[in-house]
C-alpha cells in the first residue's frame, strides 16, 4: 500500500523544479562572487570576501525564513527567501556597474537568500514524507541542486558578453522564476498540510483546527535539542565546514603547482557531482540501514578525502580529484542523513525552528570554514590543511560509532494532549543507529 500523502508527489515535484531553476542563481554566485570582487578591489584577500558574504547571508536568513515558515509556512517562506536573493543580484548587478566592490560585498549577503532558500526546500520535502521515507525525499530535492549548479558556469561566459555585471541579472531572473514557481505551484502547503494530518499505520486521516500544534515556549525549544538533535547538528556543521575550507583552497593549490583553469574547473565539477548527484544514494541508505550509520559514514569519508587531498602534490590532478570526490561525498551524507535525524528527533511544531537553527549553523561552518582554510594554508600549508579538517571531523565519527553502539532505552509516550507527536509516536520504533522517534 503507498503510504505517502496524496500531496506528496505534487509536492516534490514542484519542488525539484524550482530548485534546479534556483540552483542555476547559487551557481553562478559560487562562480563569480570571489572573481567579481577581486577583479573590483584589486585584493585577493577581499575577493574571498566575496565567498565568505553569500555564506554570512545565508546563515543570517536562516532563522527568519524557518520563523516565517513555522507561522506562514514553506510556500511564503521559500518565495520570500527567493525574492531577497532576486534582490541581492540586482544590487550585485549594480554593484558591478559602478565598480564598488564595497556595495557588491552587500548585495551578496542579500544574495545568499537564494542560498538560503535551496537549503530550505530539502526540509519542505520531507514534511509530508512517510518517516521511512524522509531522507530519500530530501535527497531528491538536493539532487535537483546538480542540474543547475553544473549549468551555472556554462552561462557566465556567453552572458558576461553582454557586461560585467550580466550573469548575476541572470541569477537573479533564476531566483525571481523559481520564487513564482513556489508561490503558484506550491499547493498545498507541505508544512500547513503536515499539520492537519495524523499518520497511523498506513494511512493519512485529517484532525480538526482544534486538534493542531500549540504554541510551545522557549524552554519547551531548547528542552527539545537532545542528543539526537546535537549530534545531528554537529554533523550538518562539520562536513559543511570541512567542505568548504578544503574546497576553497583546492584551486589556489593547483594553480600555483603549474595546473590551469580547465583542469581545476574539472576537479571542481567532479566535486560538485559528487555532492549533489551522489545525494539519492546517501538517502536511500538513510532510509534503510538508519541515519546515525550514513552519518558517520559521511564523517568517514570526510576524514579519508581531506587526508587524500592533502597528501596530493599541487600537479597531481587525479589524485586531488579523488580526494574532493570523497570529500563531496561526504558532504552529501552528512547532510542528508543529519537532516532527517534532526527532522525526525523533535514534535512537528517545533520542526521549523530547529531547522533554521541547522541551516543557520551549517553557514557559520561554511563561512569560518574558508576563513580559516585561508589562515592555515597561509601560516603553513595545504597539507597541514588536510590534516586539521582530517582531524577535526573525527570527534563527528567517534560520537555516531557511540551513538550507534550504545543500548537506546524505549521512547517515552508522547504528554498527553500534544498532537505534535502523538499519532506519529504510536508508529515509531527506535533501533540502535536508527532514531525514528518524532
Amino acid at each position: 500500500m503507498d503510504r505517502r500523502h496524496p500531496a506528496q508527489r505534487r509536492v516534490l515535484g514542484f519542488l525539484v523544479g524550482t530548485q534546479a531553476v534556483g540552483s542555476i542563481g547559487v551557481g553562478t554566485g559560487i562562480t563569480l562572487g570571489a572573481l567579481t570582487a577581486t577583479t573590483l578591489s584589486g585584493s585577493v584577500a577581499v575577493g574571498g570576501l566575496g565567498a565568505t558574504a553569500i555564506a554570512v547571508g545565508a546563515a543570517v536568513l536562516a532563522v527568519p525564513v524557518a520563523a516565517f515558515a513555522g507561522r506562514f509556512g514553506r510556500r511564503r517562506a521559500l518565495t520570500a527567501a527567493y525574492g531577497v536573493g532576486a534582490v541581492g543580484g540586482v544590487g550585485c548587478f549594480g554593484a558591478t556597474a559602478l565598480g564598488s566592490w564595497q556595495l557588491l560585498l552587500l548585495a551578496l549577503v542579500a544574495f545568499g537568500g537564494g542560498t538560503a532558500a535551496t537549503l530550505a526546500a530539502r526540509y519542505a520535502a520531507a514534511d509530508l514524507a512517510h518517516p521511512e521515507r524522509r531522507a530519500g525525499a530530501m535527497s531528491t530535492v538536493v539532487w535537483a541542486t546538480t542540474l543547475g549548479v553544473i549549468a551555472a558556469p556554462n552561462l557566465v561566459a556567453p552572458v558576461a558578453a553582454f557586461g560585467a555585471g550580466g550573469p548575476f541579472l541572470v541569477s537573479a531572473a533564476a531566483f525571481l522564476v523559481a520564487g513564482c514557481g513556489v508561490l503558484l505551484g506550491l499547493r498545498p502547503d507541505p508544512l500547513l498540510a503536515g499539520r492537519v494530518a495524523v499518520v497511523v499505520g498506513d494511512s493519512c486521516c485529517g484532525v480538526g483546527a482544534s486538534e493542531l500544534p500549540r504554541r510551545h515556549t522557549r524552554a519547551e525549544v531548547w528542552a527539545a535539542i537532545g542528543p539526537n538533535v546535537r549530534l545531528a547538528l554537529l554533523g550538518v556543521a562539520l562536513c559543511n565546514t570541512a567542505m568548504t575550507g578544503m574546497m576553497s583552497m583546492m584551486p589556489v593549490q593547483m594553480t600555483g603547482g603549474g595546473s590551469t583553469l580547465v583542469v581545476v574547473g574539472i576537479v571542481v565539477s567532479v566535486h560538485v557531482t559528487g555532492m549533489y548527484a551522489a545525494s539519492p544514494l546517501f538517502g536511500v541508505l538513510a532510509d534503510r540501514i538508519g541515519r546515525v550509520p550514513v552519518l558517520a559514514l559521511g564523517a568517514a569519508l570526510v576524514v579519508a578525502g581531506a587526508g587524500v587531498c592533502g597528501m596530493a602534490s599541487a600537479h597531481d590532478a587525479p589524485q586531488m580529484a579523488i580526494g574532493m570526490i570523497m570529500l563531496g561525498c561526504g558532504w552529501s551524507a552528512g547532510v542528508v542523513a543529519g537532516s532527517a535525524l534532526l527532522t525526525e528527533s523533535v514534535p512537528a511544531g517545533l520542526r521549523p525552528s530547529t531547522q533554521g537553527l541547522a541551516d543557520l549553523v551549517l553557514n557559520v561552518g561554511g563561512a569560518l570554514g574558508g576563513l580559516l582554510a585561508g589562515l592555515i594554508m597561509s601560516a603553513w600549508s595545504f597539507t597541514v590543511l588536510g590534516l586539521v579538517v582530517g582531524f577535526a571531523a573525527l570527534p563527528l565519527l567517534m560520537a555516531c560509532m557511540g551513538t550507534t553502539l550504545r543500548p537506546v532505552a524505549p521512547a517515552p509516550e508522547p504528554p498527553a494532549g500534544d498532537q505534535d507527536v502523538a499519532g506519529t509516536a504510536r508508529m515509531s520504533r527506535v533501533s540502535p543507529g536508527r532514531s525514528v522517534a518524532l
